[in-house]
This record gives structure tokens, sequence and C-alpha cells, in this order.
């Protein structure tokens, strides 16, 4: 029986007053009450449903707090199963009382979502554990691979794992060992640099005509990639320059020739492939750490697209500086490079968000001490610490262009921080469209209009930054590949000035009677290099 028929019918029985249906309603009073002021109103409202909830009474419920929705943690009854009310719900379920619209409820969940979650941490377990009241809900893992997930950081891991594995197995199969331990052991604990070289490491003279290779006067036998001993006089030291690069195959230079000599060697790869190479296990294993840890906040931070384009290019334009200023015969290898253009994001971050930091100068001390260090182990001989330069300069231009602004300069000229746009577009985690470069492109008037000077100084700068980046990596490739120049002092960036370290890896020849030539030409024989970058 419906409530209004019972009613109606009880009172037919007695001879109290009887409730008239079809009765006007009572006026409202003419001073309403403050607090129902501040709700939103509708512009229609419901009659009750029964004639125990008259509109000029509260509602007999307990009434909860009106201030502050999301910090109420109550029972909410048998009713509601013991679980938080929709967003858009009103706790004070009195009929007359206009409810909030969805989007206000949204808005101000958005709001206060920290507070909203620190309240109801306690609720949300309770109903996780899915007790007798309730049904149960899945916990959100927390873990390695909870969460966002840094695609690029653990690919291009795998990658580097499988190609240093390979290293190992094409060191086995030409030298009988995985690890180079003749004619000299490698300290790094990984396979020879002639097998580097025919990997893919930088090796300058299979990259372009280099001063005393091309225009040398005696013919040069170049070390095999199998090699294991410092013998002029063995086959293994008796292979060509294209036997030693691998790949493609190189011009052999001639006897008597320029270095203006065409076809030149040009495997550019080598800019590129050495991300994925490393010298040893002590080598990979120290780019792996700091890459599966400070690389994978970052990544998180700012996003696949954007990590990925500042790691490459650090890699690359670090072993294009070392390749105009470091010494020819180095095989210089590894993702140092790329991880010192993160390490420069993470500088910046900090350096942007400092007030927002519980200790700044510990996480400073921390960054700067890396820095410092991974800097003078780079001094070392064989080492090439110009990649480590080049990585961290393309690392802060490219930040300075990628990185939010600021802290300090969105406060002053009234902006907010947002979350980082996906770089391809699409939808954000609260469901709106979010179209980055792709509305940028569409709507670039609509981008710069109402900008305040503050924002167009800082743009500039950003500008400024990314020309000049791109106009030294042209200008570097110019030289490397045309002019050849280098500077004398340069090379104190990457040794020290004792027992000769700064003369390691440059392009030694000895003269020494070719074998099987009845000696009558000389040949010129490379000096050993064990460059571990």
């Amino acid at each position: 029986m419906a409530a209004n028929d019972y009613y109606a019918h009880s009172s037919s029985g007695h001879n109290g007053p009887r409730y008239d249906f079809n009765a006007p309603l009572p006026p409202l009073p003419s001073s309403i009450p403050l607090y129902q002021t501040s709700r939103p109103t509708h512009s229609a409202t419901s009659s009750p449903t029964s004639p125990l909830e008259d509109p000029m009474y509260p509602s007999s419920h307990p009434q909860r707090s009106q201030t502050s929705f999301a910090s109420d943690s109550a029972y909410y009854g048998a009713g509601q199963g013991g679980r938080v009310p929709e967003p858009g719900a009103y706790a004070d379920d009195t009929p007359l009382r206009p409810h909030p619209r969805k989007k206000d409820s949204e808005d101000w969940m958005a709001q206060n979502q920290q507070h909203y979650r620190l309240d109801h941490v306690g609720d949300a377990a309770e109903r996780g554990k899915g007790g007798k009241g309730g049904r149960g809900r899945k916990t959100r893992r927390s873990g390695f691979f909870s969460g966002k997930i840094p695609w690029v950081v653990y690919v291009l891991s795998v990658v580097q794992i499988g190609v240093f594995i390979g290293e190992i197995v094409k060191n086995s199969v030409l030298t009988t060992s995985p690890i180079e331990i003749h004619p000299q052991f490698n300290p790094m604990i990984g396979p020879s640099p002639y097998v580097l070289i025919s990997m893919g490491a930088r090796y300058v003279p299979c990259m372009r005509n280099t001063d005393g290779v091309q225009d040398s006067k005696l013919a040069i036998p170049w070390p095999c990639p199998n090699t294991t001993t410092l013998d002029p006089k063995s086959p293994s030291q008796q292979c060509s320059l294209s036997d030693l690069c691998g790949f493609s195959p190189v011009p052999n230079p001639r006897v008597g020739g320029s270095v203006h000599d065409s076809p030149a060697p040009n495997q550019w790869f080598r800019f590129i492939l050495p991300i994925f190479l490393h010298a040893g296990i002590i080598h990979i294993g120290f780019n792996l750490l700091l890459q599966l840890t400070l690389g994978r906040e970052m990544e998180i931070s700012i996003g696949s697209w954007r990590f990925a384009l500042v790691y490459f290019s650090s890699g690359i334009f670090g072993f294009v500086l070392g390749g105009n200023f470091a010494a020819p015969a180095i095989a210089s290898t590894g993702a140092s490079g790329s991880l010192f253009g993160i390490l420069a994001l993470t500088l910046l971050e900090l350096l942007y968000t400092w007030k927002e930091h519980k200790s700044p100068w510990k996480e400073l001390a921390f960054i700067g001490l890396d820095v410092i260090i991974s800097f003078v182990l780079g001094l070392l001989p064989g080492l090439d610490n110009f990649s480590h330069i080049g990585g961290f300069l393309m690392g802060l231009v490219l930040g300075i262009c990628l990185l939010h602004s600021p802290n300090a300069l969105r406060q002053r000229i009234g902006e907010s921080e947002p979350p980082y746009a996906p770089v391809s577009g699409g939808r954000g985690k609260d469901g709106a469209v979010n179209s980055g470069v792709q509305d940028f492109i569409k709507r670039p008037v609509g981008f710069f209009k109402s900008r305040k000077p503050l924002w167009w100084a800082w743009w500039l700068v950003r500008a400024g930054a990314l020309l000049g980046v791109t106009v030294g990596f042209i200008v570097l490739l110019n030289n490397f590949y045309r002019y050849r120049t280098t500077c004398k002092w340069c090379k104190y960036l990457s040794c020290l000035p004792i027992k000769g370290w700064c003369n390691i890896g440059n392009l030694n020849f000895t003269e020494t009677a070719a074998p099987n030539k009845r000696d009558l030409f000389s040949a010129a024989v490379p000096a050993p290099f064990y460059p571990y970058p």
C-alpha cells in the first residue's frame, strides 16, 4: 500500500483533521535562513511526497556538516550500504532544499581532491576489504609497474641489455673470451674496443676523412676485430679499415692520398648507435641505475615524447661534440650523454620549483655532487668527457624549451601550473580534451593572445636557446665533415696533463717492415688504443 493511501485510509476512520492533498502550499517565510541562500537554486522545486514532510520544517534526519562535504566521514545508513554518496548528492536530504548541480560538485571535488583523499583513506581501506555490509573493491597496487608506466625507459633499458649481451657473445666468438683479457684487461669488464668499433662505436676514421689516414704516405694495416695481440706482424693486425669498421664497406685509404679524397668514409649512424653500446658491466650497470631511477621519474613527470626527445638529442649532441674535439682514436660508447641531459632536466625542475621542496638544498647538493663526480671521472684517460658536456648542455636548452615556466614567473604573470599535456593530443585524466601541439597549430593566434610582457620575455629566452643550440649543432656537423678544425686547449676538458694522458686516443703511427712484402715498402701501424668512455 502506498504511503499516501495509508494515511488517507487511516485518517478516514478517526475524527482528527484530514490532510487535503489539493490544498495550496503554505507561504514561505519572509526571511530565509542564510544557510539556504548559500546553496545553488533550481528553477523549480518538487512538492512533498508525504504529509509528514512539511516544507516549513527541517527534516528530522541527523544534520551533517554543510561546510565540508568532502571531509564528512560519518555513517550513511543501511540504504547507502556504507558507501560515500555520489558527488552530485546533497548531504541534507530535505526535499525542498535545492540540490547542487553535478558540475558544481565536480568542480568542488577537484579543488579539494587532496583533502578528500586524506579524510577518506580509512573508509577506502575498509571498503577495499569487502566486509559484510558492502562489496569488495580492488585496492590500487603500488610498485615498479604501478601508475603511469615509463615505456621509453623500460624499452631502452631492455634494448641496451640485449645489445650488451650481443657484445659479450661476439667478443667470445671472435676472441674465445667473453671479455677482453688480452693483450690488456678491460677494467670495465667487457669486450675489446675493436669489437665495439665493429658494432658501431663512434670511431672517427670510419666516419670521415681523417688527417694522418687518408693522406698517409705509407700503407696502414688496421687491427682486426678479433685481435688479441700487439704484434704488428700477427695476421690479426693486418686488416683493412673496412674490415675494422664493418657495416657498409668503407673506402680504404690509398697511399699518398688526400683528406679531400672521395668517396670518404661516411658512417654517420655512429652518432646514434653508441647510445645502445657499453664498454662493460660496470659501465652499463651505472647507466642503468641512473636511467631506471632518475630517468624513470622524469619520464613520468614530463611524458614519454618529451623524455625521448631530450634523451636522444642529448646523446647525439654529445657524440657530435666529442667527434669534433675528442681524440680521434677513441671508440666512444654509452648512454652517458643522454643521461646527462636528463640530469640537466632534473636540475632545472628543482630550480623552477624551489619553494615546493622540503629540502631543496640537499637535493641541489646531491645533483651537483653527481655532476661534479661524473665530470671529474671524464678526465681519466680514455674517457670521452665531451659527450658528458654536450649532453648536459643540450639537456639544459631543451629543458628551458619543454619544461613549465619557473613557478616564480608563473605567479607574477598570474598563470597556474597545468599538468604536462600529451604531445599527440587526447584526453587527460579528468576527461577534458587536451589537444596539445595540435591545438597550438590550429589556433596559433589564440595561443599568443593577451599575453603579458614577462611571458613574452621568457618565450624569447626559450626561442633564443633553441635557435642557439640548433645553430651550434649545424656548425659542429659542418666542422666535423668539412673543416676538421679543433682548439689546442679543448682537450684539457677531457683529460689531465699528467703522464701523457692527453695523448691517449690520438692516431700515432710507427713505421715497420711490412710482412710478406719483401721489405720493399714500409707500413704505418696505428698505435694501440684502449678507450673506455
